[in-house]
């Protein structure tokens, strides 16, 4: 199959509507197909085919949409970037990946121009806004030019659909190889998970005549079905896929979407409002930075019916404090790019339990918490996360040996490290690798961090292990204060005492104006260390 029938498939069974808003204006599903076709054909005209890699390195934007279906469409494969990398960084993923094209901007032509200097086989920059601009191509001509009907390529299950860059906060980034099969999975089951667990009940009630007693009794008749008049706000950036997820998902449930080209808390709030948006999709921070906003209770979010947080721990404090201003629960879910983005989460008809990643969602999926030795542990017992599936990637391009450390028997080894209750709910209590080790204890930043996001003045916190000649390792943490607040060094860490024992309080504290994070809003402990 073709990952890239998915926007047909979606035209087939809706007819057009408009399914995309952005920046004032609304673009319908068949219009996002043609421009997919143009770009497709366009493509293919510049000699790109099956298997060729082809980078788009950019914000939200229109032409994105279009990008991803126009590359799935011929049998290429789609490598999404930051358009934030720096030159070196850049180069050295279109190196890896062989990349022949990149569809990009004039905002980051400069940075690419630098890095295509050490990438040869780079030869194709499309712009997407500028006409004869030296050594490049005019995304516009390139369309104008090309037909809007194309010929799907054929590919097998197996083909590769994606290749998508891991954040590399140790080494080099790997690319994460996914497959048709394996995107179109994970969307259909998780589609499939929204028909089961959040659907649409139309109910009919009729009298009819029982042939037997010939007495009038009620006959009730049910629908099911996903809502359609879901408005989804998408502030997740198609370069990670945990965007790539739920765009795919997009094409099933056949909603509409109001798409933000950049985060910014002050434009989604007016978002939500005016769009009368239902479904969001989130980071923690975006969250943290919703309800720090000093004006947020002049929007109106009532419209919100199902908030959704990933890629990184969310703070039960966070949780807690939406529900309170909100109305409303954040739903935790969990995954990683190797996994398919979207593997765990709290199921919508129950209380979510914060503090989990919620349940096992994809039926064709299974997750296990495992010891050392590759032994499955009981309920209760702390481990290390491991899924195996459908969903998975394929592995990591041109790295067989990493590939083989991570996936073993089937198993992905997720590096989290956790533990299952009874009802099937899994809860992570650090990173394999962030795990700090002070005189023989093994200490959870995630649990200092739970503590640091409950006091009053703190927007954000970070915890790292630091040399200690003593105990091999201490504790430091990293915080940035909420707008106009102070603190100092002895405050947080009395404020720590009184709620951890003292052992896990931290030694040192280090405030900041902001922490280090990826695009998607993840604190980068690397760069922590490096600041510390």
């Amino acid at each position: 199959m073709n990952i890239g029938s998915l926007i047909e498939d979606n035209i087939k069974r809706f007819g057009e509507y408009e399914s995309v808003h952005f920046e004032g204006k609304w673009y319908t599903n068949a219009e996002t197909n043609r421009n997919a076709n143009r770009l497709g054909n366009a493509l293919k005209a510049l000699g790109i085919g099956k298997d060729d890699r082809v980078a788009v390195q950019m914000p939200n934007s229109p032409p994105v949409f279009s990008a991803f279906p126009a590359i799935y469409k011929i049998g290429a494969v789609v490598v999404p970037l930051n358009p934030l990398l720096r030159p070196d960084q850049a180069a050295y993923i279109y190196r890896d990946c062989g990349a022949k094209a990149i569809l990009t901007s004039t905002d980051y032509l400069g940075w690419i121009r630098e890095a295509q200097r050490d990438a040869p086989d780079l030869k194709h920059v499309i712009l997407t806004d500028g006409d004869d601009v030296p050594g490049t191509i005019s995304y516009q001509k390139l369309m104008s030019d090309s037909s809007d009907e194309l010929v799907l390529e054929e590919t097998d299950n197996d083909d590769l659909a994606a290749l998508i860059y891991t954040a590399g906060t140790t080494g080099q980034p790997k690319g994460v190889m996914h497959t048709h099969y394996s995107l179109y999975i994970n969307s259909l089951a998780f589609y499939e998970y929204l028909l089961v667990r959040r659907p649409v009940t139309l109910q009919l009630t009729s009298q009819a005549i029982n042939p037997k007693t010939l007495h009038l009794v009620q006959v009730v008749q049910k629908v099911t079905g996903v809502n359609r008049t879901i408005v989804s706000m998408g502030v997740l950036p198609l370069s990670h896929s945990y965007g790539i997820a739920f765009s795919n998902l997009g094409s099933l449930v056949g909603g509409k979407s109001v798409v933000l080209r950049w985060w910014n808390v002050e434009e989604a709030l007016k978002t939500i409002e005016a769009f009368r948006v239902t479904h969001m999709a989130a980071v923690p921070t975006m969250y943290i930075q919703m309800l720090d906003f000093p004006n947020l209770d002049k929007y109106d979010l009532s419209s919100l019916e199902d908030c959704n947080s990933g890629a990184a721990p969310l703070p039960v404090e966070v949780a807690r404090r939406w529900k309170e201003k909100v109305g409303i629960d954040i739903r935790e879910g969990w995954g990683l790019t190797e996994s398919g983005a979207t593997t765990s989460g709290q199921p919508a008809d129950a209380t979510p339990r914060y503090g989990s990643i919620g349940q096992c969602l994809l039926k064709c999926n299974t997750m296990k918490v495992f010891d050392e030795n590759g032994r499955e542990l009981p309920p209760g017992q702390v481990g290390e996360i491991v899924v195996k599936g459908p969903t998975l990637m394929k592995g990591y391009w041109n790295l067989p040996e990493e590939t083989a450390q991570v996936i073993r028997d089937g198993w992905l080894y997720t590096g989290d490290i956790g533990y299952v209750d009874a009802d099937g709910y899994f809860y992570i209590t650090d990173r394999k690798k962030d795990i700090i080790i002070r005189g023989g204890e093994n200490l959870s930043p995630r649990e200092v961090e739970e503590v640091l996001h409950q006091h009053p003045k703190v927007a954000e916190a970070g915890v790292i292990g630091i040399p200690d000649e003593v105990y091999g390792e201490e504790i430091k943490a990293f915080i940035a204060l909420k707008a106009g607040k102070q603190a100092s060094e002895e405050e947080i860490i009395a404020f720590c005492k009184e709620r951890l024992p003292t052992f896990k309080t931290p030694k040192t504290v280090q405030f900041v104006e902001a922490l280090p994070k990826n695009l998607l809003g993840k604190v980068l402990r690397a760069e922590l260390r490096k600041l510390g």
